[in-house]
């Protein structure tokens, strides 16, 4: 297993240690697992919806494409009994 080595401010210290305590995290080594795993989900997740958001503005959907959607929900609306 890789080791990460860094350095970190008293505050930033006790507030890990009050999650440790609190039984957020098992340990400030988990905190940091935990916080990373965050940070690259994050990441990872607003690359896909730019990447998805390029795609729609590369190529939008036609009217065609939403109509039946329109249609749909339209539909569905009417059979509910409220």
């Amino acid at each position: 297993m890789t080791q990460l080595v860094t350095r970190i401010d008293e505050n930033l210290a006790s507030l890990v240690d009050e999650l440790v305590a609190a039984g957020v995290v098992e340990s400030r080594s988990d905190a940091v697992r935990q916080g990373l795993m965050t940070l690259i989900d994050q990441h990872r997740r607003s690359q896909t919806a730019e990447a998805i958001i390029r795609g729609y503005r590369t190529r939008p959907q036609t009217e065609e494409e939403l109509g039946w959607a329109d249609e749909s929900t339209v539909g569905m609306i009417g059979e509910e009994p409220w």
